[in-house]
């Protein structure tokens, strides 16, 4: 039998992905929030023959964005240090506020933020958030520190169930009325189980190109 062979064009790249975000009424609470399964956002890697073990969702207020992540599946323990954020288990979303896909470098609208289910505090035990630089940008947005951030987490025998809210004063430029297109990408990160992503992997740049991210367009 022959050996069947890999494409010449990973089938992600034929595609530029949009997907609605839907508005939510609720609010951050101690807690966090847990979105229902209408704001799940799908996993288009797969048409790559990536993994999808996350379920991510997503959805938006005139006050920030929401996220909502489970991850299940996993037989070893997490693996999440403050000091070792980039090689940690977790979560990278990366959001321009002008969904811009004619630049290959960031601009000040273009973030990214990384969100750990553990690796903070005494004993690593406490969620962490942080925007992280991105690599190459012509310019950075506005500076964001950790507290301004909120995420809370559970950890569970085979994973782990996060929240996180990014509040508007810490998108620079986001306008859900003037600009309701953000340009959009995720990614979830474990070293047992691989990378779940948006669209296109980690053999792709796609930590600092805008113009391989895809589109969230915020539904009013």
């Amino acid at each position: 039998m022959s050996k069947q062979k890999e494409p010449l064009v990973d089938p992600v790249m034929l595609f530029r992905f949009s997907v609605p975000c839907l508005k939510s009424p609720r609010k951050w609470a101690p807690d966090g929030v847990k979105l229902p399964p209408k704001f799940q956002v799908p996993a288009f890697g797969e048409l790559g023959g990536r993994l999808s073990y996350a379920d991510f969702r997503i959805a938006y207020s005139e006050a920030g964005l929401f996220v909502d992540v489970s991850v299940r599946g996993k037989k070893e323990s997490l693996w999440c240090r403050e000091n070792r954020i980039e090689d940690s288990d977790g979560v990278l979303v990366w959001i321009d506020t002008r969904d811009t896909h004619t630049i290959h470098r960031a601009s000040r609208f273009c973030h990214q933020f990384m969100f750990l289910p553990q690796g903070a505090g005494r004993g690593f035990e406490q969620p962490l958030a942080k925007m992280v630089e991105i690599n190459r940008a012509r310019e950075q947005p506005v500076v964001v520190s950790a507290e301004q951030l909120s995420v809370v987490s559970r950890v569970t025998a085979d994973g782990y169930r996060m929240s996180a809210f990014i509040a508007a004063d810490c998108l620079t430029g986001f306008d859900v009325t003037d600009h309701p297109r953000l340009g959009f990408n995720y990614a979830v990160i474990d070293r047992e189980l691989g990378w779940q992503t948006f669209s296109l992997g980690r053999e792709y740049p796609i930590r600092e190109d805008p113009s391989l991210w895809g589109t969230l367009e915020l539904q009013k």
